[in-house]
């Protein structure tokens, strides 16, 4: 149920339940149970555009967090019992039988809404009463709910020494760092500066919301340009851009999926990336602009030398997703380690 009113019926494969969240598609051919583990998702209903889900099964080694983010995931054919069963034991409310394309074509037109997915009797009347009452995704406020509580080793040995602001991390990019040669350190969103400006770099992962009230975020993060280097990831790179006084925005219905073309401006070359996010920084400013999205020219990466500062709104670590990026994180790590 959209908050406009349309109705898609499927047949439950998952959780029992009602399941509020944001209405968004992604469109990876693999990745399903990397997708519902992302905290970036956290507070989003997830329709897959690929026509089979599931068909491969799960494993404990691929999630991203320690427990699943999506609120519900919408196929058109869901395989199992792995997987169903994964989404069951998980409380993911799942349905299939739905016809994605109607969906993503409903979304791409109308942009991303306030939705419920139900599993269970109710009357139409009360779900959308319900979906309406909650609140929207712009102005929210997420990285509080998905960060680590406590600072917490990942890696203890390495070359250098990194430091990782948890605003909702993949396990991937801990695990990218990590295997560059980085004893890896993860810290809360709340991070005092001056501790994190002790470490030879500070990397600031993605997570979910509108960056917009991450107020505090920001100030911590400017108060740590030019004492030590810092890359920025996802919504990392919208906060240094915001940082930096550039402008961040809600798109219509995102850049989710494994086959986003993202050019590099100094090299005019194109990479094909993986993406997972709602809001952008917006194009104009071109101080700094390293990168930008070929499907709608917002900023995809930034620079800034003097600041010790780079970021990259898509995902360097790919867990789904092309590899042509990867090379930004053992770039920075070797850096460091040249430093």
């Amino acid at each position: 149920m959209l908050e406009d009113g349309t109705v898609f019926e499927g047949q439950s494969v998952g959780a029992e339940g009602f399941a509020f969240g944001e209405a968004v598609f992604t469109t990876s051919m693999s990745g399903y149970q990397e997708t519902a583990t992302d905290p970036s998702f956290e507070g989003q209903i997830v329709t897959f555009t690929a026509p089979m889900v599931g068909n491969y099964g799960v494993e404990g080694a691929r999630s991203e967090s320690t427990r699943a983010h999506a609120k519900a995931v919408v196929m058109r054919e869901a395989r199992g019992p792995h997987w169903t069963d994964w989404l069951h034991e998980n409380g993911v409310v799942a349905l299939t039988g739905i016809d994605t394309r109607s969906v993503v074509l409903h979304l791409r037109d109308a942009g991303a809404m306030r939705a419920a997915a139900v599993s269970g009797d109710t009357s139409v009347d009360e779900v959308l009463t319900a979906v309406r009452a909650q609140p929207e995704m712009a102005g929210a406020a997420l990285v509080a709910g998905v960060s680590t509580k406590e600072r917490y080793t990942f890696t203890p040995e390495g070359s250098v020494r990194v430091a990782v602001v948890d605003y909702g991390c993949k396990r991937s990019i801990l695990k990218r760092v990590a295997a560059n040669g980085a004893a890896v350190d993860v810290f809360p969103h709340d991070a005092d500066a001056d501790t994190l400006a002790a470490y030879d770099g500070v990397l600031f992962s993605p997570g979910p919301g509108d960056p917009a009230p991450l107020t505090g975020e920001v100030q911590r993060l400017q108060e740590l340009l030019g004492r030590v280097p810092v890359l920025g990831v996802c919504l990392g790179h919208q906060l240094l851009a915001l940082a930096t006084g550039k402008e961040t925005f809600k798109l219509r219905f995102g850049h989710r999926g494994a086959n986003h073309p993202v050019i590099d401006h100094r090299t005019r070359g194109v990479i094909v990336t993986s993406q997972n996010h709602g809001f952008a920084v917006a194009a104009g400013d071109e101080t700094g602009v390293t990168h930008s999205s070929l499907y709608d020219g917002t900023v995809e990466g930034l620079s800034y030398p003097e600041l010790r500062a780079r970021s990259a709104q898509f995902h360097p670590e790919a867990a789904p997703g092309p590899h042509d990026a990867a090379s930004i994180i053992s770039n920075w790590v070797d850096e460091l380690k040249a430093a």
